[in-house]
């Protein structure tokens, strides 16, 4: 398929529009932190971020002891993790396109949990493979349906792809939902990928909860993979570290054989800074900084949310950062790609169009994504923003189906 056939829209909007932005509540990562801020966060004032006098050699290739140890803590809540079952790779990005180059290729098919950030389903079309959309339901609370699941399933079918938490909604796949889809993909023989970069961002919904939903790798399936990385949920996007998880011993190897000749290793430097915002001494003072700061700002945004119910209407997330918002004017949708575009020129607030970014043909005309775990003030100052232009300019952005929208 030549190039230009390919609808990744999402990081051009986001390099075009991210450094003139003033009001930038479109970032899906928790506001981000300094090396000062992640040394005052931990208990353990004496210790050091890194170490100066380690030689900048490649380092451990498939990531440090330290670095693999605490992640395998943390998959091993309800049964045991192996450090040598889990790849550090410059990124989750990194992370997902190594599975896809490891374990894709031509008369694959795949299918891939529908709208959610497009390298998840537009990789696996490069790469040869053909792919069907798992679609989320609105109507449903952004939810998957098992018995449509059933059906997209074809003899050659070798991934199912799952975003939890998920974006651009920040719904979750409830674990009984997590459990059917284990139990189908049993059956099948198939490979379940789970892109949990917004774990643990749990705002609205507790550990107690029956719908809680668990990591992809504790159901006791051993064809399960999950990625993650320090960047969304951690504040650590400028360090690059992401990594692959799986049981399977299988799975983990033909992934390190895919890095073997792409990115070799991950940095030292942010091999050691991972794993210090990682150890036990930081990292529940870390989540809980930016858990707690993600209720707050979903507080706010709500209110907006709220206030504006004439204009818009949404499903209000349960975890991770992102929010998926539909305007409209007198109940029809209105050109999404135009409202971000005109908010951005005047009111320099950037937003997300869903349709551009999000979706296809006809999908999600009128969504806008809020990236809303940006600073407070930030949001805040953004959102007042808005109200002004919801005031005095809003009536004039085009409806979707306009002629020329």
């Amino acid at each position: 398929m030549p190039f230009e056939d390919y609808n990744i829209l999402l990081p051009p909007w986001m390099d075009t529009h991210e450094t003139h932005a003033k009001y930038n509540i479109a970032e899906t990562c928790v506001a981000s932190i300094s090396l000062d801020d992640l040394r005052g966060l931990s208990e353990d004032s004496s210790s050091e971020i890194w170490s100066s006098s380690t030689k900048l050699t490649y380092g451990t290739i498939r990531g440090s002891e330290k670095l693999r140890t605490n992640l395998a803590d943390r998959y091993s809540a309800k049964k045991p993790f192996q450090a040598h079952n889990i790849l550090i790779t410059p990124g989750a990005i990194s992370a997902n396109m190594t599975i896809f180059y490891g374990l894709i290729g031509k008369g694959d098919h795949v299918i891939c949990h529908y709208p959610t950030y497009q390298q998840l389903y537009e990789i696996p079309k490069r790469l040869g493979a053909e792919v069907d959309y798992w679609r989320a339901d609105e109507m449903k609370k952004w939810q998957l349906d098992i018995e449509e699941l059933k059906g997209l399933i074809r003899p050659n079918t070798k991934m199912i792809i799952i975003n939890n938490p998920h974006n651009p909604s920040g719904a979750v796949i409830p674990k009984a939902t997590l459990d059917s889809l284990i139990e189908v993909a049993e059956e099948h023989d198939l490979i379940i990928m789970a892109d949990e970069v917004y774990r643990p961002i749990f705002h609205s919904i507790s550990p107690g909860s029956p719908d809680f939903p668990p990591s992809i790798l504790s159901l006791g399936y051993a064809k399960t993979i999950a990625t993650g990385s320090l960047s969304k949920a951690y504040s650590l996007a400028g360090i690059r570290v992401g990594w692959i998880a799986s049981r399977s011993s299988e799975i983990i190897e033909a992934c390190a054989q895919a890095r073997d000749y792409t990115t070799i290793s991950v940095s030292q430097l942010d091999d050691q800074i991972a794993a210090y915002a990682l150890d036990n001494n930081c990292i529940h003072s870390l989540l809980s900084r930016n858990i707690q700061l993600a209720k707050r700002n979903l507080e706010i945004l709500d209110s907006f949310v709220e206030s504006h119910r004439w204009a818009c209407e949404w499903v209000k997330p349960v975890a991770g950062t992102t929010a998926f918002v539909k305007f409209s004017n007198m109940g029809a949708p209105v050109n999404d790609v135009a409202f971000c575009g005109k908010l951005m020129e005047e009111t320099s607030v950037m937003l997300v169009p869903g349709s551009r970014c999000f979706g296809e043909g006809k999908d999600f005309k009128g969504f806008v994504r809020f990236g809303f775990c940006c600073e407070t003030e930030v949001l805040e100052e953004g959102l007042e923003k808005m109200r002004l232009y919801m005031k005095k300019g809003y009536r004039t952005v085009p409806l979707a189906d306009e002629e020329g929208a």
